[in-house]
């Protein structure tokens, strides 16, 4: 395997592994939780944690980590943090309570920054402008598999092994991305190593945890939450303040953790806003669909997981050959026409009932994702087509961010217009005191008081709310899409290649 042309694309595969551990541990948290709360008696504060703590830990450390990796070399950083993603998963596999379950899980997080940011920058690194839409779509294809395989896979082996295998499912997949990364990554790092900033790094790492953890608060107690609104503004106030620090230093000719001559670039600043921007549909359907599944048509954990395979098809059908598209059409064209398949499957799915066929389900869901994949792919591509090998990691660092916290922001948004449209469905006022509070909390509430209590006519009034909620936040998906295609017809470069702030250096050849 001594042709470089081919040992890339092997090295593609080392870092697509690394991204499928890291995706399918988030996902199998989500069927693992009810599991965790008997076997380590944890109350509801260390449940929320045990997911609200890795995504923080996720968005404090991208941007240090982009530092790192390009001060002391990104194949060290993606090698080390993998090894530290096994271990912490091992280590929830075997926790003996919640305090080091959590602990655990804090440095997965953190793990878990330190691979994705340097997996992205290795596409920079690797790959020529030509070739980098077909590597991030492949990148793309195997981040998003992991989300119907985690539940899927999660259920299956939650009924029938010890829980401790669901943690477990990580190592070998991260000993074979370590092997495989070992051999075929090449090392890169920044030519010139630039002081630190310590206050870019800590201003970055504040201002992104509050937003984040803002926006998990208002996912979960809506958008009226004051503890969410003071969150989100005091994140933002120090996000301003990190910029401003940054704008200073490139001023007055010092070493800013983000250089500020980066956001010059329209290709680069769009294209990661737009990718931001194109996987709120598919995280509206993560965050319904399973609900649906299990709660308006009676499935399994296993089941409902089975009938999320739709996004894996969409996904590849719109991520692997987006290469072609933007080289026939350019990369505004072709996130344009992601975000309109986005909002036409939005719109098809918002006509979705309790007796829908599945066919119609899988067929929407499937479009949905081939919109998200195209639009996802080709904005990122944009975007890292703007780095330079030099700067790949805080580059790639910064992409991530926006991605990082698009998560919990479409998780917010389509959450609280859901639950919104779903209470507002329900005739609270003619329940009993005990039964409208536990339909007011949510589908599965509703349905557990209604089997107690032996009322179908309640059962079925709680489906019929939360059909409707589910049609409305598809509605809001839709226009979240428009939002993104507007915004990419206005902003995004049709060429990019006559952009000159930021110019990508010639590649290394994989040793």
């Amino acid at each position: 395997m001594s042709d470089p042309g081919v040992r890339k694309w092997y090295a593609l595969g080392a870092v697509s592994l690394s991204i499928l551990a890291v995706s399918l541990d988030g996902t199998v948290l989500s069927v693992a939780l009810p599991t965790l709360a008997k076997s380590l008696h944890a109350n509801e504060s260390y449940l929320e944690w045990f997911s609200s703590g890795y995504l923080l830990m996720l968005a404090a450390a991208v941007l240090p980590a982009g530092m790192i990796g390009d001060r002391y070399g990104r194949k060290k950083l993606l090698l080390a943090s993998l090894a530290l993603f096994g271990a912490g998963s091992a280590m929830c596999a075997y926790a003996g309570s919640s305090a080091v379950f959590l602990i655990a899980r804090l440095a997965m997080g953190l793990a878990g920054a330190g691979v994705t940011v340097m997996a992205l920058s290795a596409l920079t690194v690797l790959f020529t402008d030509e070739e980098r839409p077909r590597a991030v779509g492949i990148y793309a294809a195997a981040n998003f598999l992991a989300l119907p395989l985690g539940p899927t896979l999660g259920g299956w082996m939650l009924s029938r092994f010890w829980w401790g295998w669901v943690f477990l499912l990580n190592v070998p997949v991260v000993v074979l991305g370590l092997v495989v990364g070992m051999a075929l990554v090449p090392e890169s790092r920044s030519e010139q190593r630039q002081p630190l900033d310590p206050v870019g790094i800590a201003t970055s790492t504040v201002g992104l945890v509050l937003v984040t953890y803002g926006l998990v608060d208002a996912g979960e107690h809506g958008w009226g939450h004051p503890i969410s609104l003071s969150l989100m503004a005091a994140g933002l106030v120090v996000l301003a303040v990190f910029f401003s620090w940054e704008r200073r230093l490139s001023t007055h000719h010092g070493h800013p953790l983000v250089d500020p001559g980066l956001f010059e670039s329209r290709t680069f600043t769009w294209g990661a806003v737009l990718s931001g921007l194109a996987g709120l549909g598919m995280i509206g359907l993560l965050f319904v669909m399973p609900q649906y599944f299990q709660a308006v048509q009676g499935t399994d954990v296993l089941g409902s997981g089975l009938r999320m395979l739709p996004l894996v098809g969409g996904m590849v059908v719109g991520a692997v050959p987006a290469n072609v598209l933007v080289k026939a059409l350019g990369a505004k064209l072709t996130v344009a026409l992601g975000f309109v398949l986005v909002a036409g499957g939005s719109l098809l799915g918002a006509g979705t009932k309790a007796d829908s066929s599945l066919w119609f389900v899988g067929t929407w869901m499937a479009v949905l994702c081939a919109g998200t994949g195209l639009a996802l792919t080709a904005a990122m591509a944009a975007a890292l087509s703007r780095l330079s090998t030099d700067r790949s990691g805080i580059g790639s660092a910064v992409v991530q961010a926006f991605q990082k916290t698009s998560a919990p922001f479409g998780t917010a948004i389509l959450g609280s217009v859901l639950a919104a449209a779903y209470q507002a469905q329900l005739h609270l006022q003619t329940m009993p005191a005990a039964a409208a509070k536990a339909a007011k909390q949510g589908v599965f509430g509703g349905l557990a008081i209604a089997k107690e209590t032996r009322s179908p006519a309640l059962g079925q009034q709680v489906r019929d709310a939360f059909d409707h909620g589910m049609r409305v936040s598809l509605a809001v998906s839709a226009g979240m899409a428009l939002v993104g295609l507007v915004l990419t017809v206005a902003f995004l470069p049709r060429e990019a290649g006559k952009e000159s702030q930021v110019r990508l250096a010639s590649m290394p050849t994989p040793s």
